[in-house]
């Protein structure tokens, strides 16, 4: 199928970012009500459709995983750049702005830019009396401005799962998988058991496709070799410890997302016709993962931002923290979203802080970024807290008040974690991006 030219007067023309969000919002919910059904990849491939499938024209390194997906697919998209390679790469969900999700050669879409192209692929969509998903929708796109853009590789982070994610719709044998570490998450949709999880995860592998792990569990192996036996692909396994000598400079879990997203595109690169030189990988050594140890000094403090949000990720940073300043106290300012599993999220992740973290203050949020999320209580997370024998815990609902309490505890050490969501509110205010109210 041929695409389809907007050849009805166009109903949208999106000058802003504010504008663009406000035209996405009727992708979150159909009639009023939450866009709920069931996972299937019809609505994306007949989505493709209409564009003549950009993503079957474009060479992809597919990330996937439970923790480290995207900083591993920062660092590859890095990496297949500083080879020399124009390179597309797109995350979910966006941290910064929502061009975050369409990059080319590390830097997100201009604005001005973003906004007309969006407007040409909405018109479309809309002529086509289409009524995709929110992440579809953004997916699709990302796909369609890398196939206009003639990216050299496209970096696809999965945003959820891997088997019926609307990521997992390229059809070409050439396709580089990459598999980060497997944990328990998003248990009510992907299973309730790493074995499942892995399965679900390893459903980004398809026909002759070459895949880079570490090694992990035994039942994580073998849904990955279960799924790359039945597609003949060819399954690089790292072992557990290995870590790319050059990477020393890193945190400890950067050290190990790095070196697998270095493993693929040693192999990725040369395939594109641009090997890895040392000197591209120095440069690609420089890369800023947003809001992955987000490290600032702010009056003499040192203030880490993450969005860790599970009990593995929060795990591979507190270790992380703990390494790099072994003799500071550390504050942390928590917030959860509410949703799914939060319960078992805020023990996990709560009893991960309680060995390092002194005090420890509660808030919440309410965002409207991708959809509406909202926190629960920081009383509720108090309780908890108290509950696992927290010593100083405090509350205070107003994250950015919050915030600001934090920078006033003993501790030198400022820790912000829980959740993605609360770094919209907070890490504009490391970037002088909102009025700074400290």
């Amino acid at each position: 199928m041929q695409p389809i030219a907007c050849t009805i007067k166009c109903m949208l023309e999106l000058t802003n970012f504010t504008e663009a969000k406000q035209a996405l919002m009727q992708y979150y919910t159909v009639d009023g009500k939450p866009l709920n059904r069931p996972y299937t990849l019809d609505k994306m491939r007949e989505l493709l459709d209409v564009f003549d499938n950009p993503q079957n024209n474009l060479q992809v390194v597919h990330v996937a995983g439970t923790s480290g997906k995207t900083s591993t697919a920062y660092f590859a998209a890095a990496l297949a750049a500083a080879a020399g390679l124009k390179t597309g790469l797109t995350v979910s969900p966006h941290v910064v702005e929502i061009n975050d999700r369409v990059q080319i050669n590390g830097l997100p879409l201009p604005e001005p830019l973003f906004c007309s192209e969006l407007t040409e692929f909405l018109n479309i969509v809309q002529s086509q009396n289409l009524h995709p998903s929110y992440f579809e929708l953004m997916m699709a796109f990302a796909f369609w401005e890398f196939n206009r853009q003639k990216v050299d590789c496209a970096v696809v982070e999965v945003g959820l799962g891997g088997l019926l994610d609307a990521s997992n719709v390229i059809d070409r044998q050439d396709k580089v998988c990459v598999i980060t570490d497997i944990g328990l998450d998003h248990t009510q949709v992907l299973g309730n058991t790493l074995g499942e999880i892995a399965t679900q995860k390893a459903g980004i592998i398809g026909l002759k496709n070459t895949v880079f792990c570490y090694q992990q569990s035994a039942e994580v192996m073998r849904a990955f070799q279960a799924q790359a036996q039945t597609k003949q692909a060819d399954l690089h396994v790292l072992t557990p410890d290995e870590r790319a000598p050059e990477t020393q400079g890193l945190s400890l879990f950067q050290q190990r997302n790095f070196t697998l997203a270095l493993a693929a595109m040693q192999f990725a690169c040369p395939k594109f016709g641009r090997p890895l030189t040392k000197k591209a990988i120095a440069q690609a050594l420089l890369t800023e993962v947003p809001g992955r140890m987000e490290t600032k000094i702010i009056n003499g403090k040192i203030v880490i931002i993450d969005g860790a949000h599970n009990q593995q990720k929060i795990n591979a940073l507190i270790k992380s923290v703990v390494a790099k300043y072994p003799a500071k106290r550390i504050a942390a300012l928590v917030a959860f979203v509410k949703q799914g599993e939060a319960g078992r999220r805020m023990s996990d992740g709560l009893a991960e802080l309680r060995p390092y973290v002194d005090t420890l203050i509660t808030t919440t949020f309410e965002t409207a970024k991708d959809m509406t999320h909202k926190g629960v209580s920081p009383q509720e997370i108090a309780k908890l807290a108290r509950s696992l024998n927290f010593q100083n815990v405090q509350v205070q609902p107003d994250s950015l008040r919050a915030f600001h309490l934090l920078l006033q505890q003993p501790e030198q050490v400022c820790l912000v974690v829980g959740s993605f969501y609360l770094l919209n509110d907070i890490r504009p205010l490391l970037h002088g991006q909102k009025r700074d109210i400290i």
